[in-house]
């Protein structure tokens, strides 16, 4: 018999599921047209999806689409593409993003990691967000989070030359890997300086998990790099 525990693939997700509510299941189904992009085999083309060559945006992992909604509205000139596979997540931001009419804003139900490879265009994105990703704060599950150097790599190839990569985390010793990860990076620059955490910016809402949080006297830690010119 192979073993083959030490050959899984990482994911950038741990797939959830539940019941949907009448709007959720609205915005996977009905609405899903309109907001959703089906992945076939070949390379998206951003100019099509959204009728103008404007930048593109890519948050990874946006949860219930609060924050991503909120800066879709706030950024109109800034195309957005979303990737999640939580179910409710997806079927909430795309009813609410139908409700308030926002044409900048695209989501995929896939795995991120899949979609960057197979889908997403060399030099295509301006900015990579990645807000609270799972911390998998266990030792022994450090192998599953998504920010290694394998992902950097990727990134840097779909990223544009002086393009952004914005993370942010409540997990310290997780702020402090994607931290080192970065920096040793031959890629990638640190906008604040070595070793130095970013100031929240003014483009990234606070959540309400993180309201709570800070009411707790939880951190935030906000990690700011941008692609080296020929990375």
């Amino acid at each position: 018999m192979t073993d083959t525990k030490h050959h899984r693939k990482i994911q950038s997700f741990v797939k959830r599921s539940g019941r949907l509510s009448k709007g959720q299941s609205l915005g996977l189904n009905e609405l899903w047209s309109d907001y959703g992009i089906n992945i076939a085999s070949s390379t998206l083309d951003f100019e099509e999806i959204f009728s103008n060559q404007n930048n593109v945006t890519l948050e990874v992992g946006f949860g219930n689409g609060d924050s991503l909604l909120e800066m879709a509205i706030e950024q109109p000139y800034q195309n957005f593409l979303g990737i999640e596979v939580y179910e409710a997540g997806v079927g909430r931001l795309i009813n609410e993003a139908s409700k308030k009419s926002i044409s900048n804003l695209r989501v995929i139900k896939e795995d991120a990691v899949e979609v960057l490879e197979n889908n997403i265009p060399n030099k295509s994105i301006s900015n990579f967000q990645l807000f609270f990703p799972d911390p998998w704060h266990k030792k022994r599950h450090h192998k599953r989070r998504i920010v290694q150097k394998s992902f950097l790599d990727l990134l840097s190839r779909k990223l544009q030359d002086s393009g952004m990569v914005h993370i942010a985390t409540d997990w310290e010793d997780y702020a402090e890997q994607i931290m080192d990860t970065l920096e040793s990076h031959p890629h990638f620059k640190n906008r604040a300086g070595d070793h130095m955490y970013s100031e929240r910016p003014e483009y990234r809402p606070l959540t309400k998990f993180e309201n709570r949080g800070q009411k707790l006297g939880h951190g935030v830690w906000d990690i700011i790099f941008t692609k080296k010119k020929g990375g």
